[in-house]
């Protein structure tokens, strides 16, 4: 075994961070934990995941659940796609699979949302098998390694190979998360601690004083700035919500009326606008509740968030942007699937002590 493969083993075994899918690397929980993780934070992933094996706590539990039920298991992680596929694959596995995770990796490849990450980090993590893992953290770590002096997205291939050929014989499991966890803690994107890494000697950016410099940042993609504007409509305690379609970003989840704010237009004007064009409703009085600012990829969204009254008691919801709509109860609204700004906004609704006073009207 290579000293640098040893030094990075001995250093996890010493450092490695207490998570529970490692307590027994069920491949189960290796599958559910590698795709909270994408793009989540470490906390907020252990969190979501004791909570989602409390309530699935196996593959035939999840296949029997309703989408519903996921969506909202899944609230606080985004990018909901990923839960829908892994219902999709939940089924497919106790339809296909006898219920287990397939120990092949072209397998693995033709089940709903696995790439090639997913792919590797089940086969290496779950199975120990020599398959590599690249996520972020090890990318970095190669970019100073290695002194990679061009865009790391550029040379993906390259970096996939080292890891490769890194892979000591049997130690797949281990070795993986150690490349993963060493960037994570000492790595760090701003002010690593060369001083703490066992494999500092084999780092050629550290050798050179390009360690800051490491890895070359490509292109950083614009953040877009959004403002949105959503209506609160209460009516004998019950709040007026729909389901949106089935399709497009945060579909089937539920939600305030609302949209984009139009170029020239206030807030109150494009809820009164988006309430008319989206449920035929006509609202009025509106009273400000709330500002809420989610970041969703590289949007920044700035929800404003209103009371509405409304101006037409005869009038019948007609539903031109969303499936379905229904008159929930606040402890209804607990139990419903919403995108992370909504849930916001109903948890700020839940603590306003104004709130018991609009429920009773």
């Amino acid at each position: 075994m290579l000293p640098l493969q040893q030094q990075l083993l001995d250093w996890f075994a010493i450092h490695s961070r207490d998570l529970p899918w490692r307590k027994s690397y069920i491949p189960y929980h290796i599958w559910i934990s590698e795709v909270m993780l994408q793009q989540t934070q470490m906390e907020r992933g252990v969190t979501c995941f004791a909570r989602w094996v409390r309530r699935f706590p196996d593959i035939a539990t999840l296949a029997r659940a309703e989408e519903e039920e996921v969506l909202l298991l899944w609230e606080g992680l985004g990018y909901y796609s990923r839960a829908r596929n892994i219902l999709k694959m939940a089924r497919l596995l106790m339809a296909d699979h006898g219920g287990e995770l397939p120990v092949d990796h072209r397998a693995l490849l033709k089940l709903p949302g696995i790439g090639p990450y997913t792919a590797g980090a089940i086969m290496s993590l779950a199975f120990n098998h020599p398959y590599p893992v690249v996520d972020a953290n090890v990318e970095r770590l190669f970019a100073r390694l290695y002194d990679i002096d061009v865009p790391i997205k550029e040379c993906k291939e390259l970096v996939w190979q080292k890891a490769m050929d890194l892979l000591p014989k049997g130690e797949a499991r281990h070795f993986n998360q150690a490349l993963m966890e060493l960037g994570a803690l000492v790595c760090k994107p701003k002010n690593p601690s060369c001083g703490l890494c066992p494999v500092v000697e084999h780092c050629r950016a550290h050798r050179q004083g390009m360690v800051d410099a490491r890895p070359v940042l490509g292109k950083t993609q614009k953040i877009i700035p959004i403002a949105s504007a959503n209506g609160v409509l209460i009516r004998e305690g019950k709040f007026f919500i729909q389901k949106r379609r089935q399709q497009g970003v945060w579909a089937n989840l539920w939600e305030f009326p609302g949209g984009q704010i139009e170029s020239g237009e206030s807030p109150e004007a494009a809820v009164v606008r988006e309430f008319r064009e989206e449920t035929g409703m006509v609202v009025g009085e509106l009273e400000k509740i709330h500002a809420i600012k989610h970041t969703y990829t590289h949007y920044r969204i700035t929800l404003h968030c209103y009371f509405v009254k409304l101006l037409d008691d005869t009038a019948n919801p007609i539903l031109t942007a969303a499936q379905e709509y229904r008159w929930a109860s606040a402890e209804e609204l607990g139990s419903l699937a919403f995108p992370a700004p909504h849930r916001q906004l109903i948890e700020h609704l839940l603590i306003d002590p104004a709130i018991d006073d609009r429920l009773t009207f």
